[in-house]
């Protein structure tokens, strides 16, 4: 029994964004009952895969799920998403929200049917704003919300993206939240609400909580920007054998470090004496931890900071990680059997609750692979699911 077991939730969403907030829902107990368009979701198709569309993003984004395959463009399969809709307590979607009024899906109108629907929209741009009707995706916003700008800024290169949907995931996580605030107000109101979640918004306020620096002032104090994150030499440490990541942060930090490298001196030199010192000097003194890590092994560079209660973690790369010890030990890592994909490696849930903890759900489902059940729970007869997926309003298996 999950915390949000007996919550319904109508999942319009696809690719990486709105998948992963409600795959959380899933994960946490809800009835998440994905509806795809006959085309299915697009992410399905990404990576390697034993067979078609049962791509490894896909099954990392829906597990928990069930699919039904519905023909929202037909007036019997809009009418389909309103019936669902009048038991349900949440319908998240992720396309722009003038097409959900096109469908004739808007919140008025799912208000209309169930007044206490949390209706939840994470797309591009806040709707009061010129950019309202604009298609959004992780690298635009990436870009707007000044991300390649800190590459430039840090490395003095090309700007560059971030090499992971961290826009999809961070407003995936706002998402959740979102939804997950409107429950809680439905308890104390009975009413469900509309909530958006915006992802140019939503990125520009997870980048510059750390960059806005001085520009916060009026008048401004400086130009922006948070001089340690964007350190040219912030960066994985290479040692004589590979690279390790530390970071050597508080006072007490560094008198432990430079103590046991016997370089005390330097406690009493003006770039590396205090906080404000060494911000100042940020690249000076990462410039001369990258010269002093050349000099023994990553082995022992860990061993002597675990020794020192100094921050440190071993640098992993995508096998790498699969065993690391503190993993294995959580049992982060779980096989399970896919009824179709055979063996699979998924990550469990990592947020814990010690009286409804999450379990494994069930793993990510087949394209229409429940879209009989679902219609049968909402109580069409058989011969009106025959009729429908003769008509192809509805697919599956």
């Amino acid at each position: 029994m999950g915390p949000l077991e007996g919550i319904k939730v109508i999942d319009l969403t696809s690719v990486v964004m709105g998948p992963y907030a409600t795959q959380f829902l899933a994960e946490f107990g809800a009835d998440v009952i994905k509806v795809e368009a006959p085309a299915g979701d697009l992410v399905r198709a990404i990576g390697p895969a034993r067979h078609p569309g049962m791509g490894p993003m896909y099954l990392n984004s829906n597990r928990g799920k069930r699919s039904i395959t519905l023909d929202l463009k037909t007036p019997e399969g809009r009418e389909l998403i309103l019936d669902l809709c009048r038991d349900a307590d949440v319908l998240a979607y992720n396309v722009r929200p003038a097409a959900m009024a096109r469908l004739g899906l808007s919140f008025e109108v799912l208000a209309g049917v169930n007044p206490r629907l949390i209706y939840a929209g994470l797309y591009g741009y806040g709707q009061s704003g010129p950019y309202a009707a604009r298609p959004a995706y992780d690298d635009l916003i990436q870009g707007g919300a000044t991300i390649p700008h800190l590459f430039r800024l840090s490395g003095g290169g090309e700007p560059r993206y971030v090499p992971s949907a961290v826009g999809d995931r961070v407003v995936g996580l706002a998402g959740l939240a979102g939804i997950l605030a409107a429950l809680v107000a439905r308890g104390r109101t009975g009413r469900g609400q509309r909530v958006d979640i915006p992802m140019f918004e939503t990125m520009v306020q997870f980048v510059l909580s750390d960059h806005l620096g001085g520009l916060t002032y009026d008048p401004p104090l400086d130009g922006g920007g948070y001089a340690r994150q964007l350190a040219a030499n912030r960066r994985p440490l290479k040692t004589a054998d590979g690279y390790i990541c530390a970071l050597v942060y508080t006072d007490e930090h560094w008198r432990r470090f430079l103590t046991a490298l016997g370089e005390e001196g330097k406690l009493s030199d003006p770039r590396f004496a205090g906080y404000a010192g060494r911000s100042v000097n940020i690249d000076h003194v990462y410039g001369w931890m990258m010269e002093v890590f050349l000099t023994r092994s990553s082995a022992d560079w860990q061993a002597l900071f675990e020794k020192i209660d100094v921050p440190v973690m071993q640098m992993h790369d995508f096998e790498s990680i699969l065993s690391d010890p503190h993993l294995t030990a959580v049992d982060f890592f779980a096989r399970v059997e896919h009824p179709t994909e055979g063996v699979i490696r998924v990550m469990r849930n990592p947020v814990s609750l010690s009286d409804t903890p999450p379990d494994l759900p069930r793993p990510a489902p087949r394209q229409g692979e429940h879209s009989r059940e679902v219609l049968r729970e909402a109580g069409l007869s058989e011969a009106r699911i025959e009729d429908l997926f003769a008509k192809q309003v509805v697919r599956g298996l």
